[in-house]
């Protein structure tokens, strides 16, 4: 396997361990489901959290179906669906970064 996407890959794999913690799957879930009941339930922007413009960038790349950029380490595990919304995007990666990632 070799590219960008690889690339990418490794490169988050070794931020997440550098940082000493890495995410399992019960965070993945926690935070996907966190983003989901922020954006289910907003009224405005989710919990005050406002996506910003990579979050926008992403979540249009995302519905075109290119996720070759998803070079945001605290994005690992959003559910595919959510990745499609910068307002999920912006809540996933605040639980992460909230939970230690």
């Amino acid at each position: 396997m070799s590219g960008p996407i690889y690339g990418i890959s490794v490169v988050a794999a070794l931020v997440l361990v550098a940082s000493g913690s890495v995410p399992g799957v019960g965070n993945f879930a926690a935070c996907n489901a966190e983003a989901l009941d922020a954006v289910a339930s907003r009224h405005g922007s989710p919990g005050g959290i406002t996506p910003n413009t990579r979050d926008r960038e992403r979540a249009a790349d995302a519905q075109r179906g290119d996720t070759a950029r998803t070079e945001d380490p605290q994005l690992t595990g959003i559910d595919g669906e959510g990745a499609k919304n910068p307002a999920y995007q912006a809540a996933y990666r605040t639980c992460m970064r909230r939970s230690g990632f």
